[in-house]
């Protein structure tokens, strides 16, 4: 299937507000992020829930999009890491059909051809920005729901290939230079 993604979810924008370093709620910001879209760091909880408005605190399956800036990327909020909002670097996406899995929306807003379609519609000379409207406007294709768990394992196999990839090489790396120091102190 193909449809606009006004049709199948409703966006808001984050929350701008004054983090005050200790709370218990986090405050999700695109630094908080690698350019894969995953979480980076441990967060600690900077807001107090009683100052924020319940329209902003994420639900579980909510989609983080980071529209400003040259990382652009979406990712999936889960509420095992705790009660958060996200900060006005992101539009809030809340899927309204269950024809379509959270993390296969975040997968294929991040495929490159979208992102590069994002991009090239961004606003902004010294801070891009895509607006709204262009995401609204962003073509979605999905299958069935047992396609888009299929294209999310896969995913998640060569997500994992990759690291691995990443974890030999650095590996291989400290074997040669290992190598190097002991044949210089012979």
């Amino acid at each position: 299937m193909k449809e606009k993604v006004k049709n199948i979810t409703n966006i808001q924008t984050g929350l701008f507000t004054k983090h005050f370093g200790n709370g218990d709620v986090l405050y999700l910001q695109s630094k908080h992020f690698d350019e894969h879209g995953q979480i980076s760091e441990t967060l600690h909880p900077e807001l107090n829930m009683t100052d924020i408005s319940a329209k902003h605190i994420l639900n579980d399956g909510d989609i983080l999009f980071s529209a400003k800036g040259t990382k652009n990327f979406a990712s999936v909020y889960h509420i095992n890491l705790g009660p958060a909002v996200a900060s006005t670097s992101f539009f809030v996406i809340r899927l309204t059909t269950s024809s379509i899995i959270p993390e296969y929306l975040a997968w294929y807003i991040n495929t490159p051809k979208v992102i590069a379609d994002l991009k090239s519609k961004a606003i902004g000379s010294s801070i891009p920005s895509i607006s709204k409207q262009v995401l609204e406007n962003l073509d979605i294709i999905f299958p069935d729901i047992a396609k888009q768990n299929l294209i999310l394992k896969l995913n998640k196999l060569k997500l994992k290939e990759k690291m691995l990839s990443q974890e030999i090489k650095k590996h291989r790396d400290t074997m040669f230079q290992h190598k190097i120091m002991n044949a210089i102190n012979k």
